[in-house]
């Protein structure tokens, strides 16, 4: 008896702990009768899910849901829709597109007259003086001439106008801009930018990449007030498309719009801040001061520039561009200076991600990792090369060699490829956008749109990787059609492979038990449809942490259950 009371008063404390422990938090929100995709390789399907808290209770079958839930749970009848994890949107301008939602709109204008029409009436609704930005114009949708200020100079005489085309690296400004920017025929080139000039020696309106910064540098700035409103028009934005989290790719004023969000509660996107790469000691002494943040919003990025854009002609190409025969592009930062900033960031343990477009880009910043490596010795960096769009077929294998992350945007691929073989030629075509052979080398694709460049719909970047349709349809069979991909190998690079990118493995890009409920109702199985018909496809709800950020009013593919 007197070995058993040891015995005894261990099962009575235990007893007694049990009862004072808290009690565990109902499921809130539990999902059944679906198509859920787990991304885990070890179990990729199930066909619900429970919610308790901000993380996955369950996924399993949905008998075994449903006994989960109890009477205050809501029940979602998903009728056979799509789960997946959460988009992870791995390259966004996040603020600029949310301030692109209400600018003037000339991504689609098919002509000079349409243009000019456009900014007509939107200068109309401005105040004289106000200065009308955005756009994201075309040249390639009316031929390839370049527009020039003598187009619109008439209708905006007293509102300076700067409107960049859709890939950012170069811009239209009128002559109300060029004034104030004090840009005349006497203005030098500065280094890795250029002045577009008549045949005269006039600027023409248009500035290229580093030369943007002569106009940049004298538009009034938004307030705070403005800037709050752009990103909560595009939390709203991403999250009625399915995008759970970004990787914003911009500057310190960028995260200090985030942060003021994220103090007051507001954030419904997960966010992954880059700064500029040449601020990496700052970043590094931030860090040291505050930590990387939490689940919400996290630093320790920083954003690098190689080169400007194919559309452009400012990518650096190790060949002349085929329709330019005497142009290679350009290289926006020296290399001395990307390979200063790269080692000293990476020494501080600070996260390097860099743009490279062309060939010559993407092998200068390849050269440049590898060479930090072996100077810094290892550990998991990832390094990223953003874009990676044309690349030579040595540097292939490159990337899974040296653990660099192909950060890709397919909704480009159906873009770009309407024009690029005019531009490049179709030998240089065959490993532009190759997301098959990257991936068939072992290389980690992460996925993006490159917002405000293109837009951040997941659905329509699947639906690029895997059919390579361009958006003019005269490619039936995919441009380039051996680089597609598979509907998992592509849902895979938006969840997983973008969730690895960013650090965030362990709480994101899979459904398991235990994982942040960030997840996405479709309303059909991407895996079972025609590939043509994936761009149909409809985001029915958006979850992010538990919580319902999005649900697509007045239909029926969703029924629920329980209040």
């Amino acid at each position: 008896m007197e070995m058993m009371r040891p015995v005894l008063a261990s099962l009575l404390a235990l007893a007694t702990m049990t009862s004072m422990a808290p009690a565990q938090e109902p499921v809130s929100l539990a999902v059944v009768n679906a198509r859920v995709w787990t991304g885990d390789p070890r179990r990729p399907w199930a066909d619900a899910l429970a919610v308790r808290g901000e993380r996955l209770a369950a996924v399993g079958s949905s008998a075994e849901v449903r006994k989960l839930a109890g009477s205050a749970a809501r029940v979602v009848d998903a009728k056979g829709a799509l789960v997946v994890p959460g988009f992870i949107d791995a390259h966004v301008h996040f603020i600029d597109g949310g301030f692109r939602l209400s600018s003037v709109q000339l991504r689609d204008a098919a002509t000079p007259a349409e243009l000019t029409k456009r900014i007509a009436a939107f200068a109309a609704t401005v105040p004289p003086g106000e200065w009308i930005t955005g756009g994201d114009w075309d040249h390639e949708r009316w031929g390839g001439e370049l527009p020039q200020r003598a187009w619109i100079d008439s209708v905006t005489p007293d509102r300076p106008v700067w409107v960049s085309r859709l890939d950012g690296h170069m811009a239209l400004a009128n002559g109300a801009a060029l004034r104030a920017a004090g840009v005349t025929r006497d203005t030098p080139d500065p280094p890795g930018g250029t002045i577009v000039r008549d045949a005269a020696g006039e600027p023409t309106g248009v500035l290229k990449d580093n030369a943007q910064d002569l106009v940049w540098r004298v538009v009034k700035e938004p307030s705070d007030a403005l800037k709050d409103r752009a990103l909560d028009a595009a939390m709203a934005y991403v999250a009625s498309h399915g995008v759970t989290a970004v990787h914003n790719m911009g500057s310190w004023d960028d995260l200090a719009t985030f942060e003021r969000a994220h103090a007051a509660g507001r954030l419904r996107t997960r966010i992954y801040a880059a700064v500029p790469l040449g601020t990496w000691e700052r970043l590094r002494d931030t860090v040291a001061a505050r930590g990387r943040g939490d689940a919400w919003l996290r630093i320790g990025a920083l954003k690098g520039f190689v080169d400007g854009s194919l559309g452009s002609h400012t990518a650096a190409m190790l060949e002349p561009f085929t329709d330019a025969p005497t142009d290679r592009g350009l290289l926006v930062t020296p290399p001395e200076s990307l390979y200063a900033w790269t080692k000293g960031a990476d020494a501080a343990g600070l996260h390097v991600i860099v743009h490279a477009i062309g060939d010559r880009a993407i092998r200068t910043q390849l050269d440049v990792f590898e060479r930090v490596e072996k100077e810094n010795g290892p550990r998991d960096r990832r390094f990223r090369i953003e874009h990676a769009q044309h690349l030579s077929a040595p540097d292939v294998p490159r990337f899974r060699q040296l653990g660099v992350i192909a950060s890709m945007q397919p909704y480009h691929a159906i873009d770009d490829g309407r024009w690029a073989d005019r531009v490049i030629g179709p030998e240089r075509a065959r490993l532009t956008y190759a997301f098959r052979s990257l991936r068939d080398a072992g290389a980690t694709l992460a996925f993006g749109s490159d917002w405000f460049v293109a837009p951040p719909t997941p659905l329509e970047g699947i639906y690029a990787a895997v059919t390579r349709r361009t958006l003019d349809d005269k490619h039936p069979g995919g441009w380039v059609p051996e680089q597609k991909i598979g509907v998992e190998d592509a849902l895979r690079a938006y969840t997983a492979g973008s969730a690895y990118a960013g650090f965030a493995e362990g709480d994101l890009g899979r459904l398991e038990r235990g994982r942040l409920a960030d997840f996405v109702v479709v309303d059909r199985d991407l895996t079972r449809v025609p590939p043509e018909t994936i761009r149909d496809a409809q985001v029915l709800m958006t979850i992010v942490g538990g919580r319902v950020v999005y649900e697509r009013a007045s239909d029926s593919a969703v029924r629920k259950d329980r209040p």
